[in-house]
């Protein structure tokens, strides 16, 4: 039986290997959503385990906001970048939606999104150059 299962986890890698960076993101998503977990959630513990005053103060001020929105005030030089991880972030978004937000500063990315969310969408923004508030 454990040949089988194996073999099934072969065949996963090998269909997972052939997805695009996007199509992996959003199966990451789709995963995290089905099983009710978090990628980032193991990573927010590791620091309390080694600093447990700081660790202990950081998921109280999440906790507390409980969702964020994300703010980009300069879309940075990077344009193109930029306008991509927009899309990324909300795939709804048409092109000239995107680019319509990076010349129409400051524009709101998401509202009243979880905190997660909130702080990946930032990093993947300022990834591209743009500058970005959280709030």
């Amino acid at each position: 039986m454990a040949k089988e299962k194996s073999k099934k986890v072969d065949e996963l890698v090998e269909e997972v290997a052939k997805l695009s960076v996007l199509e992996l993101s959003e199966l990451v998503s789709a995963l995290q959503e089905k099983l009710g977990v978090s990628a980032a959630a193991p990573v927010a513990a590791a620091p309390a385990a080694q600093a447990p005053a700081g660790g202990e103060a950081a998921p109280a001020a999440d906790e507390g906001g409980g969702t964020k929105t994300v703010t980009m005030t300069a879309s940075g030089d990077n344009k193109i970048g930029v306008i991509k991880a927009l899309r990324e972030i909300n795939q709804n978004l048409t092109l000239m939606d995107a680019k319509g937000m990076t010349e129409t500063l400051p524009a709101e990315v998401l509202k009243d999104a979880k905190a997660e969310d909130a702080k990946a969408a930032e990093e993947k923004l300022k990834a591209a150059g743009a500058t970005v508030e959280l709030k």
